[in-house]
């Protein structure tokens, strides 16, 4: 997991609401435990025909949107089942933020726990970053604000431990043994 304090990037537009896990990634790809991959089944069900060509009408698909990191979405982001593999997708796919009105709360949990950082946002905020997703967006997870080229500033919520993470480019357990000497000074200190 790779830590971030700014975040620039234009950004794609789903516009759909109630986008679940299982839109996000399938459950038939679900088979693995490697992070590695999934990238190219996120939203399979969406990118992909039945033949297995690309969906030209599809975001994902567009040429202009190659590259960019930050994921406008609508209402209610990653509601449906808890599968970890839907941020594990995502991060693949190359996105290191949602924003949305709405995410669901598990994913969101997950989300943090991978390095993608899970912005809420007022709906009407979301549909204006909507209307100009060509927009470099600037995301300043120290100060907890998404910035725009034109000045506005949004600030979204974040806990303290979340944001030292993503900070870091760590997870939980990244975290504690990164302070393991502390933990070893505690404990020596306070043996019984």
């Amino acid at each position: 997991m790779s830590g971030f304090r700014t975040l620039t990037s234009t950004s794609v537009v789903l516009r759909e609401t109630n986008i679940d896990t299982d839109q996000i990634i399938p459950a038939r790809f679900l088979s693995t435990t490697e992070r590695a991959g999934l990238g190219k089944h996120a939203f399979n069900d969406w990118r992909w025909q039945s033949e297995g060509v690309p969906n030209p009408a599809f975001a994902f698909n567009q040429p202009h949107n190659a590259g960019r990191s930050i994921l406008l979405a609508g209402r209610n982001f990653g509601c449906g089942s808890s599968r970890e593999h839907a941020p594990w997708a995502l991060t693949d796919l190359g996105l290191r933020a949602i924003v949305s009105s709405e995410i669901a709360d598990i994913f969101r949990g997950n989300a943090l726990k991978n390095g993608l950082l899970p912005i809420v946002l007022d709906e009407a905020d979301v549909q204006t970053l909507m209307q100009r997703p060509d927009d470099e967006l600037t995301i300043d997870v120290a100060a907890r604000e998404l910035r725009t080229p034109d000045g506005r500033v949004y600030a979204f919520p974040l806990d303290g431990f979340s944001q030292t993470c993503l900070l870091e480019g760590v997870d939980q357990l990244g975290y504690l043994l990164g302070r393991t000497p502390d933990i070893e000074r505690y404990e020596s200190e306070h043996a019984r």
